[in-house]
């Protein structure tokens, strides 16, 4: 194999690995008018989901399947790294009202 070859082979390579890489996000969710906006997300495993509290008053992101429970202060932020794939519906504990869903895959 010449030496101009054995570059290709290596530069081909090299593009193979680096676009296989996968990039998290980071989503956000706002907590406005006593709502979450948007309700409803769909993200990756790996990806951060950051609440973002504009709300008068404070609140919790509080899964119901018991996987994580986020405190909220006014004018606050909190984050969480989402660790599996699966549907989760979220409420805040003091305005049940509030509702969201996050639809994980890999």
């Amino acid at each position: 194999m010449t030496r101009a070859t054995c570059r290709q082979v290596l530069g081909a390579l090299i593009l193979v690995v680096t676009t296989g890489v996968a990039r998290a996000d980071t989503i956000q969710v706002k907590m406005e008018k006593l709502a979450f906006v948007p309700a409803e997300i769909t993200a990756h495993v790996g990806d951060t989901i950051e609440w973002i509290n504009s709300d008068f008053v404070a609140h919790t992101a509080t899964a119901r399947d018991g996987s994580w429970d986020v405190l909220i202060p006014v004018n606050g932020t909190k984050t969480i790294v989402l660790k599996a794939e699966g549907t989760v519906e979220y409420y805040c504990k003091f305005h049940p009202n509030m509702t969201g869903k996050i639809v994980v895959s890999k």
